[in-house]
């Protein structure tokens, strides 16, 4: 799920910008983002180039302004088909687009009943879409011409992307349930439903994350819950509360929202699969997908809205992965996934960044003023920015090397990126 974060007093060091407006902030060094400062041995390939790299070559109105509802902001990320040169991306006004990902023009549209939040899902085997909707529908459309083939209504919005494995799809609405349902008929497997927390709750909810036969989520409750994707059981001896630790400190009374609201990440760690996840007030853990138990727990990166692995090569020809969590309380900070320490930190305190889509390489990410970055993976540093004079509240998506990303003015832009030779 999607936030606006904190932004301010970040340094931005080398930005080609083209007249981008930076009010108070500072021009300053930023490591080896910093322009004809050379790369340290050990980082990647970007380090090479700190400016210069990405533009903008395309661009695309797509949200209907009078139709737009809620806060106005666009959260939703583009699904990309890369053989068929294809995109799909919905918007505030209750559609879903089919665009031609080279030049944006449109293919054709969809319309729901509501704003259309989640990521869409496209599934080559059959060539079709699945997305959810506000208006509480789950839907399956051909991705030639955009023909339903079906809805299944939920009890609540739909605001994070389904996954698909085999013929069983799955999807986490905004009422804590998680739904299985059959890809080719839309006819409902089974589901799953937690309690909603009382109180106040932060906006958006998590997603699924499905592997070796397990699904996980969260919840607005604290916990973290596993079932097995065949028929939906409990697959640990007890859900993981991860406010439970503040409770039994005698914090719970400091606790102010209960949720877990970032879509868990799967990974093996040193032969370890790990499940990586936060809560919103007590910080970021990593459970062992077999049993739950908790591997590490760093209670300084509180406030996660969204966790990101990042993997790449190193220049000296080995491989690095970074756990970057976007934070409304903390910024940016990037984790050593196998003990869960800092390994950066970027301090965001006014206006807003989007999560981060790793892209060639590095981070691309958006903002709520200044436009969008491309971010350094090993110390948070800014490589290069476009301004565009647009705001972003949803991540972008990337393929190969091209990116897109919705501005909360309803804007498609399509960006290109030239690697360093």
């Amino acid at each position: 799920m999607t936030r606006l974060l904190g932004l301010g007093g970040l340094a931005l060091g080398g930005l080609g910008l083209g007249g981008l407006a930076l009010g108070g902030l500072a021009l300053g060094g930023l490591g080896c983002a910093e322009v004809g400062v050379p790369a340290h041995p050990d980082g990647p390939i970007w380090a090479n180039r700190p400016s210069g790299a990405m533009s903008v070559v395309a661009r695309r109105a797509l949200a209907i302004a009078g139709d737009r509802s809620g806060e106005h902001f666009e959260r939703a990320v583009a699904a990309i088909d890369a053989p068929n040169r294809r995109l799909f991306v919905g918007t505030s006004d209750g559609g879903l687009h089919s665009l031609d990902a080279a030049t944006l023009t449109s293919r054709w549209r969809f319309s729901t009943g509501g704003g259309v939040e989640s990521e869409p899902l496209y599934s080559a085997a059959d060539d079709s879409v699945y997305f959810g909707s506000n208006d509480g529908g789950v839907y399956k459309l051909r991705a030639a011409d955009g023909k339903l083939l079906w809805r299944v209504g939920t009890n609540a919005k739909i605001l994070c992307a389904p996954v698909l494995v085999g013929e069983a799809l799955f999807v986490v609405d905004a009422n804590d349930t998680l739904l299985c349902i059959e890809a080719g008929t839309g006819k409902l497997k089974w589901f799953r439903q937690r309690q909603p927390a009382a109180g106040m709750e932060i906006s958006g909810n998590a997603g699924p994350a499905v592997h070796g036969g397990l699904i996980v989520t969260g919840f607005s409750d604290g916990v973290v819950n596993a079932y097995r994707t065949h028929d939906g059981s409990e697959a640990w001896a007890a859900p993981v509360d991860l406010n439970a630790q503040a409770a039994e400190s005698g914090a719970a009374d400091a606790i102010r929202y209960l949720d877990v609201d970032t879509t868990p990440v799967i990974a093996s760690v040193d032969g370890e699969e790990l499940v990586f996840v936060s809560s919103y007030e007590t910080g970021t853990y990593a459970l062992y997908l077999a049993s739950g138990a908790e591997a590490w727990h760093n209670d300084g990166v509180k406030g996660a809205t969204d966790l990101v692995l990042w993997s790449g090569a190193l220049r000296d020809g080995g491989d690095k992965r970074v756990l970057v969590a976007s934070s409304g309380l903390g910024g940016l900070s990037g984790l050593e996934p196998s003990t869960g320490r800092e390994l950066w930190h970027r301090n965001l305190e006014a206006g807003g960044v989007t999560a981060v889509e790793p892209w060639a390489g590095a981070l691309l990410v958006g903002t709520s003023r200044y436009g969008l970055f491309l971010v350094h993976p090993l110390d948070g540093g800014v490589i290069d920015g476009v301004g565009q004079g647009a705001s972003f509240a949803a991540r972008p998506s990337a393929h190969g090397l091209h990116a897109y990303a919705l501005s909360n003015d309803g804007v498609l832009l399509g960006l290109g990126i030239t690697p360093p030779r």
